[in-house]
């Protein structure tokens, strides 16, 4: 999938005027890429164009105008574009107490290795994405990931079924994938 570009960014001025229309467009294309998995986890699926969001509202928000801080921002956020026969996402571990949060992020500090998307039969791993600064040992409460199906399966997930996955001994839960979802996923597969 295309990464996002310095030449597609809009200036500040020039983003306010669209910003209505775009944000309204994209929060539509994002609920149909948001899954949630049991009580307390939320996947949204990235790709170009939710990417692509997350940086103009970032330049917006924090007022950033130089080119090599917006270059940074270029960088760090395409990470989350999903590369060729790959799905992207970020998870958020939503706990509204923190004391429970806290205790359900320690609980659960190694379920990347329980997290899966399932399509048909076949079960494709979720892989992290480790952040700098991130303490090892524990989970954050927005974490971005990958699976990796292949270009291959775009048609079997657009056909369905599919499935995210959690297998956590302290979180054990699973969420069937919707056709809105599924066409969109399969969409990101194809590249």
């Amino acid at each position: 999938m295309k990464k996002v570009e310095r030449s597609e960014l809009l200036g500040l001025g020039e983003y306010e005027g669209i910003r209505p229309h775009f944000r309204g467009r994209m929060i539509e294309a994002k609920k149909r890429r948001r899954i949630s998995v049991g009580p307390h986890m939320t996947f949204v699926f990235e790709n170009h164009d939710t990417v692509l969001l997350q940086i103009q509202e970032m330049l917006r928000t924090e007022r950033i105008t130089a080119d090599k801080a917006i270059a940074h921002e270029v960088d760090t956020y395409n990470e989350l574009v999903p590369e060729d026969g790959e799905l992207s996402a970020t998870l958020m571990i939503e706990y509204d107490d923190p004391a429970e949060r806290s205790a359900a992020l320690d609980a659960l500090a190694n379920v990347g290795e329980h997290m899966a998307i399932a399509i048909g039969d076949d079960h494709y791993p979720a892989r992290f994405r480790p952040l700098p600064g991130e303490e090892e040992g524990r989970l954050p409460a927005v974490n971005y990931l990958s699976f990796t199906p292949g270009r291959g399966n775009a048609e079997a997930l657009r056909s369905g079924p599919a499935r995210l996955v959690v297998t956590h001994p302290a979180y054990g839960y699973e969420a069937e994938l919707g056709g809105a979802a599924r066409s969109e996923l399969a969409d990101d597969l194809e590249g």
